[in-house]
């Protein structure tokens, strides 16, 4: 990604990065969800949620405030 775009959050579980986009979405913070996962053997790879750098502080504390809440 471009120096524009900041990794919040590496997850092994594909979900997880899905949800983690969505519950930003509804805070209007834009979010991507980059498949780091390889096809040949599923087990190996991760999921990366990226950010504009200008939204990553309040991404960070919106997804660590929903983790601690859980």
């Amino acid at each position: 990604m471009t120096s524009d775009w900041e990794k919040i959050l590496t997850t092994r579980l594909p979900h997880q990065a899905e949800l983690a986009k969505a519950k930003l979405a509804e805070q209007d913070i834009n979010a991507v969800v980059i498949n780091k996962q390889s096809s040949a053997y599923p087990v190996f790879g991760n999921h990366e949620v990226y950010v504009p750098t200008k939204d990553a502080i309040l991404a960070r504390i919106i997804l660590d405030n929903e983790t601690t809440a859980s």
